[in-house]
């Protein structure tokens, strides 16, 4: 699970950076004093969970809840919890009181896990999906998917008999194919990770197709495989 830290204080993310440190497949990807700087790593939808404190100066974070349209999984940290209440209209998933509490930090992670689990086992359930290509929909089966690739505006879906153009986001599509099976190498790749024929350097092949891994999403892709 990939976690960024917005907090202005120290403490505050020396506390979290601790607890998380305490879980194996916890990955702290970024931590950030204000909610602006961590807008490019959320762009990329590379986050799957947020620890957004309430109190900052430059953008509080229940503005920042205000102003953004699509986040992760968010636990607010905060010294007050009536706004932690208020908080609740922006689908944040739990709150942590400062300071903050071991037991009650393991159980705002295991709803997390929960979710999250829930969410793969839907996407599981669901063995195809329904593309627009040309306006018709086009049923694909999600296992015959090998890359889906950003193209602009647009995105590649590529299979071994067919690739097909998407009016769609990388984003879009990645929240419909189960993580335990699609992983994001590049902030333009998913990958199948049932397909991959091999992985050199920082590149990996996808049946006939060479696709790039970034430095950031290489540690992640290879703690996912079944390496002996």
């Amino acid at each position: 699970m990939k976690v960024i830290i917005i907090d202005d204080d120290v403490t505050s993310r020396l506390v979290l950076r601790k607890l998380c440190s305490k879980i194996d497949d916890i990955e702290i990807i970024g931590e950030y004093e204000n909610p602006l700087e961590a807008m490019p790593i959320l762009d990329e939808n590379r986050a799957d969970l947020i620890f957004l404190d309430i109190h900052m100066p430059e953008l509080s974070g229940i503005d920042f809840l205000k102003i953004s349209k699509s986040l992760p999984y968010t636990i607010l940290i905060t010294s007050d919890p009536n706004f932690a209440l208020e908080a609740y209209e922006y689908n944040v998933t739990d709150y942590l009181l400062k300071p903050i509490d071991t037991l009650r930090f393991l159980k705002a992670i295991e709803k997390v896990k929960s979710l999250t689990a829930s969410l793969d086992s839907e996407k599981s359930g669901s063995e195809e999906i329904y593309i627009n290509v040309d306006r018709r929909l086009v049923r694909l089966m999600i296992d015959e998917i090998n890359i889906v690739e950003a193209k602009g505006d647009y995105v590649m879906i590529r299979t071994s008999e067919k690739n097909y153009i998407v009016h769609s986001t990388m984003k879009n599509i990645e929240k419909k194919l189960p993580s335990h099976t699609f992983i994001k190498v590049h902030r333009s790749y998913i990958i199948n990770k049932d397909r991959i024929v091999d992985i050199k350097d920082n590149s990996v092949l996808i049946n006939k197709d060479v696709v790039p891994i970034s430095r950031s999403n290489k540690e992640t892709l290879m703690k996912s495989l079944n390496m002996i």
